[in-house]
């Protein structure tokens, strides 16, 4: 049955009020929803010295004596320290025996230590001291001044160089082949709350589904869409809500958007729980669907089932791309990135970020193994007419692929 307006307005309707309300009116209505994260178990220290241990092991099969991590997810990932970068440096550095030290301001320790999760020395500077200095001499005193030292590959340049300029009998190397072997390969406890996460966003999406009505602008929705987030116990990661001709463009037009009768309604949505992400996009048609959008629809709904099918153990993560492009290019899209098609990769790792190593795209030769989550939204996009794009993400078992959220079964039950 198609999604008529009484559909979307539900027992809650909302009488009109897009007209005049702004978007903070919209979020009220939450009560009664539940908080699915209330029994989340967040990375405790077990599993973050585990995490060590395994860098250590990748450290000494890479021949690296070191490897630097600046803040980021990265450092929440190995040592639980939640800080940003500025020009003052705090850092974490692992050693391949195992050791960790935080090196990170004088007047800073007292804050940085309040989310350390584990065991480390803390390196402390002063404003007129090079905190480089200070990790090139930690690690002088373990033999490690010469040699390959890894930093990880988002390293600011400023600390590369300066790394170099203190230690210049090490050669620095890019660490992703260490951190990369840890991270794309998620442990259970990690897969839990990124399930949670996608719970949480399809919840919200089920909440929000109701409430949408005609005249309501992007900012309108993405209130609805990020109080019920938060209400089912999720941190909102994001909110991109795509209306008309602007879902042809994956992330969006500046053009004003409000919310038409049969016009596409385009919404990527994300939630974060103990730091670990989902990423849920649904596309629809407010009244009723032609004909056109229906088979667009469609089509891109089987686009995933292709990627789904591809993502076998073993097989490069380039060739789940390849499925889906060859499946596209046999219905007249593309080829290739060409539009009318699909203009960007199949899909994205994701974990503590909504995108990370590595990607289902063309070229990309690593092989799936357990533990590793993907995207799946091999959108189709029509510039001057209207994008579809659905995404849910899986992760890798020892039988094969799992999915975190269940696409959805037709345009006329996008939150089914």
């Amino acid at each position: 049955m198609a999604m008529h307006r009484r559909q979307f307005l539900g027992a809650a309707a909302l009488g009109g009020l897009a007209a005049g309300l702004p978007a903070s009116a919209f979020a009220a209505d939450t009560a009664g929803l539940p908080n699915l994260a209330a029994k989340a178990v967040p990375i405790g220290n077990a599993e973050r010295r585990a995490r060590i241990a395994k860098a250590k092991e990748l450290m000494r099969t890479h021949d690296v004596g070191a490897l630097l991590i600046e803040p980021g997810s990265s450092l929440v990932y190995f040592t639980g320290v939640e800080w940003w970068r500025s020009e003052r440096l705090t850092a974490a550095v692992l050693t391949r025996e195992g050791e960790v030290a935080i090196v990170t301001p004088f007047f800073e320790e007292p804050s940085v230590r309040e989310s350390l999760g584990i065991e480390a020395e803390v390196l402390t500077w002063n404003e007129d001291e090079n905190p480089l200095a200070a990790v090139a001499g930690w690690l002088g005193k373990r033999g490690l001044a010469k040699g390959r030292i890894a930093v990880e590959e988002t390293v600011r340049y400023f600390a590369v160089d300066g790394l170099q300029s203190a230690m210049p009998g090490a050669r620095i190397v890019n660490g992703a082949p260490v951190v990369r072997g840890c991270r794309m390969h998620k442990s259970a406890a990690e897969i839990a709350l990124m399930q949670i996460a996608a719970d949480i966003t399809v919840a919200a999406y089920r909440h929000t589904a109701p409430r949408i009505e005609a005249g309501m602008t992007p900012a309108d929705i993405g209130a609805i869409m990020k109080a019920a987030t938060t209400a089912l116990g999720g941190r909102s990661e994001f909110e991109l809500i795509l209306l008309g001709e602007a879902s042809a463009y994956p992330h969006g037009s500046g053009k004003p958007q409000a919310v038409k009768d049969g016009e596409v309604v385009l919404m990527d949505c994300g939630a974060t729980v103990h730091g670990y992400q989902s990423d849920i996009s649904r596309t629809f048609v407010y009244d009723r669907a032609n004909a056109r959008q229906r088979q667009v629809w469609d089509q891109m709904r089987k686009g995933q089932d292709v990627a789904f099918a591809a993502a076998k153990l073993g097989t490069p993560a380039g060739a789940v791309d390849d499925a889906v492009r060859a499946y596209y290019q046999s219905l007249g899209w593309g080829p290739g990135y060409k539009l009318p098609g699909t203009s960007h990769r199949t899909g994205h790792g994701i974990g503590l970020d909504g995108h990370e190593p590595v990607n289902l795209v063309p070229g990309e030769t690593t092989k799936l193994a357990p533990g590793m989550c993907f995207s799946n939204e091999p959108g189709i996009y029509i510039p001057g007419e209207f994008g579809i794009r659905l995404e849910d993400c899986f992760y890798m078992t020892d039988g094969g692929p799992k999915w975190f959220s269940e696409p959805p079964s037709s345009i006329d039950r996008p939150f089914a």
